[in-house]
């Protein structure tokens, strides 16, 4: 079976939910933003302040080229990693590609008091909200582009795993679907 990528905003479960997936795959689980933060020994966070942003993201690409060549892997990626159009090549390659997603009220319950979602640090609650609908409308088009989509606002990581376990095993080979039409 090829890899399974989660692909989604901050917050919509990509690590929680993938290392149940991974499990109930018999899979291995790797988080991009984890591995990126043990091999350069700084957290997300820490890299965008001291480093900038362009350079996340060149390290970011470096490790989803090295991860998306794995095989039987439940991969998490950064919530941004959809904007780059190299990444998205590579994960496809060798990946189904499944979008998490959930309610801007949703994602701002689950990132509040975080302080490694560097693009939401240090903003008031309000603007919390306008960044968030400003980046969901931003990587909309990305998010589009997968295999299967879940909305997970109202779910259970475990319910989620569930969800995509059942798609991965059924469905191998259908393309561009919601968790609703297959209930």
């Amino acid at each position: 079976m090829k890899n399974v990528v989660l692909i989604g905003f901050m917050g919509t479960g990509k690590t929680s939910v993938g290392k149940i997936l991974a499990g109930k795959l018999g899979f291995a689980f790797a988080d991009i933003d984890k591995k990126i933060e043990e091999e350069y020994s700084m957290t997300i966070a820490d890299m965008f302040i001291n480093k900038g942003e362009s350079y996340f993201r060149s390290v970011e690409q470096q490790m989803v080229k090295r991860l998306a060549a794995r095989k039987n892997t439940v991969i998490a990626t950064g919530g941004g990693a959809v904007a780059n159009a190299e990444n998205m090549k590579a994960l496809r390659e060798n990946g189904l590609i499944v979008c998490l997603k959930a309610n801007v009220d949703s994602i701002k319950a689950r990132t509040e008091g975080n302080d490694n979602r560097p693009l939401l640090m240090a903003l008031t609650d309000e603007e919390r909200t306008k960044k968030i609908e400003e980046l969901l409308a931003t990587r909309a088009e990305f998010y589009e582009q997968a295999d299967y989509t879940v909305d997970t606002s109202e779910l259970s990581p475990m319910q989620v795993a569930d969800d995509i376990a059942r798609f991965c095993l059924k469905n191998k080979n259908r393309r561009k679907t919601n968790s609703n039409e297959n209930s």
